[in-house]
Formats: C-alpha cells, sequence, structure tokens
C-alpha cells in the first residue's frame, strides 16, 4: 500500500469526505419534477419505452400522494422542495455506461476515489466495484472469474439495455412499487444510475462487491437504483458506500433497493452512509425473501440533516430469515430516524432485529420499527433490541416498534434501554491515564462493537473513525 493511501486510511478520514470539487457536467436537468424533466431523462439515457412509462405512472402517484407529516416524532421535511432541487446531472464522461480502468476517468473525478480510497480497496478486498459521480455511474469493473462464472455486476442503465428482460420483470413491480410511499413513487420517476448485481444458481461471491455513490454539486438531488438478484443456493455480499461534502443549501437523496432472495440463497448488504449535514436522507430499501433464503441488512447511518430509513425484508417462503443490524449516529441540528419492518408470511421463519443509536449535542435518534406476523405463519420468532446511548441531557432518543401478531403459535421479543454516559465510568477510564475524550470515545466503540465485528475489517474500521469524529463535531 502507498504512504499516501496510508495517510489517508489512517490519519485523514476528514479530509476523504470534506473536499469537494468544481462542478462540470456534460448534461443537467432544470430545477423541479414536471413530466418534461422525466421525459428528458429518459430521452438522454435512450430507454426504452416500458421505461419511460413507468416513470410517468410513478410521476403521477408522486403528485397525488401527500408529504407524510402526521408519524409520531418523524424529521422536518418542510425544506424538502423537489423544485428547488436538480433531479439529473451527468458528468462530463466519455464513455455513457462507464469505464473499467480508473486512468480512463476525468482527472478531476478520478481524484475523487482517490481521496475516497476506492482503487486502492478494488486492488485489496473486492470482487468488483461501480462508482457513481452526480447521477450517473462513472466506473464499472468486475473480476474476470466471476464474469466467466455467469455472475453479472453492471450499472442499472446498461442493465435495463442488456439484460431487459430480467430488469423489466423485477424493476419496481413486487419487492418496491412506486405506490409504497412518497419518496418511492419520486425514486420511480427521476432514478438514474445505481447497481444491477446477478448470481446464477449454486455461485458463491466470496469476495464482497461494492458500490460508492457520491454526489458533487450543491443543490442536486441523487436517485440511484440497486437490483439484487439472488438466484437459488447463490451467495453474495454487496457493499454501498455514500458521501457529500458541506454544502450551502439542501442536497436530497433518495435511492431505492430491491433485493430477490431466492430459496437457499443469502444476500448480505452492508451500507456506511456518511451525507454532509445539509443533506436529506430518505430512502426505500427492501428484499424478498423465498423458502430458505437469508437476507441480512448492515446500516450504519449518520452526518445527513435528517435520515428517514427502514430496509424491510418479506419472508415470503417456509425457513426464511431476516437479521437487521444498525447503527445511528446524531449531533446537533439532526434527526436519524431509522428502523427495520420485517413481514412474516410463511412458517418457521425467523427475524431478529439490533439497533444502537448514539446520540449528542441536542440530536435526535429514533427507532421505528414494524413486525408483522401473518395467519399462518407457524412456528415462527423474531427478537428486537434497541439500545440507546446519550451524551446529554438536550440529546433524545425514543423507540416505537411495533408489532402485529396474528398467529398464536410463534416466539417474539423485545428489548429496549437508553443510557447516559456516567460520570463515574469517565472517571474510572481517567484513573487509568485516559483523557475526557478518549475515555468517551472507547465507550461508544465498544457499544457500537457487536454491529462492527460483522463488517469486514476495512469497513469496521473506517465506521469507527467516522463515529469519532462526529464524536470530535468535525464533520458536516
Amino acid at each position: 500500500m502507498s504512504s499516501k493511501q496510508d495517510d489517508l486510511k489512517e490519519t485523514n478520514t476528514e479530509a476523504r469526505f470534506e473536499f469537494k470539487k468544481e462542478e462540470k457536467s456534460a448534461f443537467k436537468s432544470e430545477k423541479g419534477l414536471t413530466e418534461e424533466t422525466v421525459r428528458v431523462i429518459s430521452e438522454d439515457k435512450d430507454e426504452p419505452e416500458w421505461m419511460l412509462e413507468r416513470r410517468l405512472r410513478a410521476l403521477k402517484q408522486f403528485q397525488e400522494m401527500p408529504m407524510p407529516t402526521d408519524w409520531p416524532g418523524q424529521p422536518d421535511l418542510s425544506e424538502v422542495d423537489v423544485d428547488e432541487i436538480v433531479p439529473y446531472i451527468r458528468p462530463d464522461v466519455d464513455v455513457r455506461a462507464g469505464v473499467d480502468d480508473w486512468t480512463e476517468l476525468p482527472d478531476d473525478i478520478k481524484d475523487t476515489f482517490d481521496k475516497l480510497g476506492i482503487p486502492e480497496a478494488e486492488k485489496n478486498a473486492l470482487s468488483g466495484v461501480g462508482a457513481q459521480y452526480e447521477s450517473e455511474v462513472v466506473y464499472q469493473n468486475m473480476q474476470e472469474r466471476w464474469e466467466e462464472k455467469g455472475v453479472i455486476f453492471c450499472n442499472m442503465d446498461e442493465a435495463v439495455q442488456e439484460h431487459e428482460e430480467l430488469v423489466r420483470k423485477h424493476f419496481m413491480t413486487e419487492c418496491v412499487p412506486p405506490s409504497d410511499n412518497k419518496f418511492a413513487a419520486l425514486h420511480g420517476a427521476i432514478w438514474s444510475g445505481g447497481s444491477f448485481v446477478y448470481v446464477p444458481e449454486n455461485t458463491t461471491v466470496d469476495m464482497p462487491i461494492q458500490a460508492y455513490f457520491r454526489m458533487n454539486s450543491e443543490g442536486m438531488g441523487q436517485f440511484e437504483h440497486t437490483l439484487i438478484i439472488a438466484e437459488e443456493g447463490s451467495e453474495v455480499h454487496y457493499i454501498e458506500g455514500c458521501s457529500a461534502p458541506k454544502y450551502s443549501k439542501f442536497n436530497l437523496h433518495c435511492g431505492g433497493v430491491e433485493v430477490f432472495v431466492d430459496e437457499d440463497a443469502h444476500v448480505q448488504y452492508s451500507t456506511v452512509q456518511n451525507w454532509s449535514k445539509n443533506t436529506y436522507n430518505l430512502n426505500t430499501k427492501r428484499a424478498i425473501a423465498e423458502k430458505g433464503g437469508r437476507m441480512e441488512w448492515i446500516s450504519g447511518s449518520m452526518g445527513s440533516k435528517a435520515t428517514m430509513l427502514y430496509p424491510s425484508t418479506i419472508l415470503k417462503g417456509r425457513g426464511a430469515s431476516d437479521n437487521h443490524i444498525t447503527i445511528a449516529f446524531a449531533g446537533e441540528g439532526q434527526n436519524i430516524d431509522t428502523g427495520a419492518k420485517v413481514y412474516h408470511n410463511a412458517p418457521d421463519t425467523k427475524s431478529t432485529v439490533e439497533s444502537k443509536s448514539i446520540a449528542k449535542d441536542g440530536g435526535r435518534t429514533n427507532y421505528r420499527g414494524l413486525v408483522h406476523i401473518a395467519d399462518g405463519a407457524e412456528n415462527s420468532s423474531t427478537a428486537v433490541e434497541c439500545d440507546a446511548l446519550m451524551f446529554d441531557n438536550e440529546s433524545t432518543s425514543d423507540t416505537m416498534p411495533y408489532m402485529e401478531i396474528n398467529e398464536s403459535k410463534v416466539d417474539v421479543a423485545h428489548e429496549a434501554t437508553v443510557g447516559k454516559i456516567g460520570d463515574e465510568d469517565i472517571f474510572y477510564l481517567q484513573s487509568r491515564g485516559l483523557d475526557d475524550d478518549d475515555a468517551k470515545q472507547m465507550i461508544v466503540s465498544g457499544f457500537i462493537e457487536p454491529i462492527t465485528e460483522e463488517l469486514p475489517i476495512e469497513y469496521a474500521v473506517e465506521l469507527n473513525r467516522l463515529v469519532e469524529l462526529e464524536m470530535e463535531g468535525s464533520l458536516g
């Protein structure tokens, strides 16, 4: 590893996220969301007619749905004005489908991902990498040995053209229809970029695949779509990284994720999100697990002004299972509203949810969850555990679990704890030679360790460092 990468990895995490580049684009839409805007985006991508029709239907649904305002304790979304957002910026890159060699990118874009450490991570620990800049994927590569086994990893715009049958069947039809919520409808109308992953039957991809999404321009929206299809008996780990620099006005991130886990397949979806504190992060993520399928969500969310993020899984087949692990961090002026939803629609299904939240300087964290066990889903089990840690009396943390149990032969458990960092804990660690800041960081690291140990070591280190920076008030 080069000394430059050593410096970035060990000591300069803040610099890796705070920089920004001068905006350069090959095409930029007007502000706001109209039918003309949707048609312009679709035309610029040379999409088939059926995709344009889906976009227009989603636009109509978005226009008819009210903004969610009546959820108890939800983040304030009054600043979110779609008419003030630029929904589509195509970066100035010669190859529309993205390149497979970092040296072919313009210097400013290449430098962005160098600073984020993506090329180095690809060499050391990944089977494939996709990198999105603004509204389009600019780099996409997969190791040949996986391509030879039939694994597909490409950007969604390419998938619409090259894998039309698979995309047309799965794209926002069953998993995340635009009718699900207002932001899913917004996403369906103006989505751009994202990842398409297809893993054939009985194929195990034993190195993670990563996609990284970077917003650089002020006042824009990013609406990438991720579609993962894991056929029977297959296995894959997909890692998503996200970041944006500081802005003087708000940006909007409204991604969509759909995961299809076939019989006895296993998908792990890990995300570490570090948006600026002027970004609203409003995603819709859902998986469908068939008989014996296993779905795992691991999420770290911090940095944004407000986040509403509730990955959900529908356990559709007997013996399917789901595991949610979440870390949320809220500092001054931040409202991080996260949670999980699980639908047990078949017998012998199992789910676990583990949520850890940290609040300081008046920040607010909230766990908002739903577990639904359908009539007939006998011998199913679920366990939900929510732990909140607060630094001061101004910060708040709430737990809002909701259980819908329509079957008597089930096992259901819920546990929640809320606590402050105690003076006696700090005093004890100071008596062992630590100063006040180091003592608090040690307590927080121990608090989130059960979650970070589930991540590959490179991402666990990154997440711990980001938490340290949030504690120092260094980001946003």
